[in-house]
């Protein structure tokens, strides 16, 4: 027989005092956001260093971004198949296999000695992350409650934002005393210890009963490689066979896709999900202010780097604020989106989001610390406070059944904003020869806007 833990036996009772978790619980919520902290951590260590790499591997900042592209890329492609999986398998699997797999491939990325093999290893690592994050907030929702969700999406909250805090001045404090190569290298340690937390402590869950469709599975993955590689080529100006050449494939796969899908009830690709008008209006919310978080964290490095010409370690404890702010921002507006509208919280968050990256575009020409400090605390106090309404509006307007969708949907849409953002800074790159990164954050406060809006909409609807 499954083992279910508690808090799926007693989801369905509503309490006001907080659910307490017994301790196989709590081990296993600490196995799995340990494994969230892990892939977090890395992709803002490799912002971070970003200008680093670039310029040990003879790389321009365009090419460079390739090493975010390649990671983000991998991860939108494989995320939705995991899902599915997820729901076939079981969570546990899926987590277990994408930790050691990740562990294994972040071995390689630290052995690379060019940029295109530092790329392709990085692809591989995403799909380890593609693996982690389609069952991550599946898992969370195990352990608590609906009527006490956002108190753990919360909890998730604070923990990517600790880990995005802990990025840049791990970084920093490695490139002080080594190579790049160590950011990669210090993964494999960690995912060998987050497996031995893992296996025993994670519970094993009811299967869904629905069949894998690997033909779906690939058409899932070509339609969202497809489209990002053809978006990421055509943002760094590349020969139009190789930007329309992808999104014609992208646009092909993806009407056989939906062909395909047609009537089953529980598609790969969540479009049902997407009918709900709940469920749609948080992930373009998402979607959004994510884009507007990639422009800010690829183009930022390079400002602090290339214009203001601040070292690998300043520029690693000048990003620190904005997602210490987030941490501290986080686990308060969870609490709060247990009492009030996700659309009301994330429309401010939003709100402030962009009114800090216009004070960020809008820097002078010698800042001091303290001016780009409070500025992007102003966007690390937006962010967080729209990130655990957001997310807890996604997956309780989400069937029950239907939460390794929601969950796959939740990290899809954070990671194709993210990958549109960065693919953006490549574009700003290419146009423009100084000022690329103003430009950056003024499309970056623009999404953060727009985001604020869909937000908003979410009041009118029930």
């Amino acid at each position: 027989m499954p083992v279910l833990p508690a808090a799926v036996k007693s989801s369905a009772a509503s309490t006001a005092q907080p659910h307490q978790l017994s301790a196989a619980d709590r081990r296993a919520l600490a196995a799995t956001l340990l494994a969230v902290a892990l892939s977090t951590l890395d992709a803002s260590i490799a912002n971070t260093a970003l200008p680093v790499i670039a310029a040990d591997l003879h790389a321009s900042p365009a090419a460079s971004i390739w090493v975010i592209n390649a990671f983000q890329l991998a991860v939108v492609a494989s995320l939705l198949p995991f899902a599915a999986l997820g729901d076939l398998l079981g969570p546990r699997r899926i987590f277990l296999g994408g930790l050691a797999f990740y562990a294994a491939a972040s071995l390689l990325s630290a052995l690379a000695d060019n940029l295109w093999l530092l790329a392709a290893s990085r692809a591989l690592q995403g799909i380890g992350a593609g693996a982690l994050m389609s069952v991550n907030i599946a898992l969370v929702r195990l352990f608590y409650p609906p009527s006490q969700l956002g108190r753990g999406l919360g909890l998730n909250a604070l923990v990517v934002g600790v880990a995005f805090s802990a990025g840049p001045s791990v970084a920093s404090l490695v490139l002080a005393i080594g190579n790049w190569h160590w950011l990669f290298a210090l993964n494999v340690p960690l995912g060998l210890y987050g497996l031995a937390l893992a296996y025993p402590a994670l519970p094993r869950t009811p299967t869904s009963g629905h069949v894998f469709d690997r033909v779906t599975a690939l058409l899932t993955a070509l339609t969202f490689a497809s489209l990002i590689f053809g978006l990421s080529n055509g943002a760094q100006r590349a020969d139009w066979p190789l930007v329309l050449g992808p999104l014609l494939l992208a646009l092909a796969a993806g009407a056989m896709l939906l062909r395909r899908q047609a009537g089953h009830p529980a598609p790969m690709l969540p479009v049902d999900l997407l009918r709900l008008p709940m469920f749609a209006l948080s992930a373009l919310t998402a979607m959004g202010a994510f884009a507007a978080q990639g422009l800010a964290f690829v183009s930022l490095p390079f400002y602090f780097h290339s214009v203001l010409h601040r070292s690998a370690v300043d520029t690693g404890f000048l990003m620190t604020s904005w997602p210490v702010v987030v941490a501290l921002a986080a686990p308060i507006a969870g609490r709060l989106s247990d009492r009030y509208p996700p659309g009301l919280l994330g429309g401010i968050g939003m709100a402030i989001m962009s009114a800090g990256l216009v004070a960020l575009a809008l820097l002078p020409a010698d800042p001091a610390i303290w001016d780009i400090t409070l500025r992007m605390s102003i966007c690390g106090l937006g962010f967080g406070f729209y990130q655990s309404p957001n997310m807890r509006a996604l997956m309780s307007s989400a069937p029950p059944e239907r939460s390794g969708g929601a969950s796959g949907m939740v990290a899809m849409v954070r990671l194709t904003g993210q990958t549109i953002g960065a693919a953006l800074v490549a574009l700003c790159f290419g146009l423009v020869d100084s000022g690329a990164t103003t430009l950056a954050l003024w499309l970056g406060a623009g999404s953060a806007g727009l985001a604020a809006m869909a937000s908003s909409a979410r009041l009118w609807v029930r």
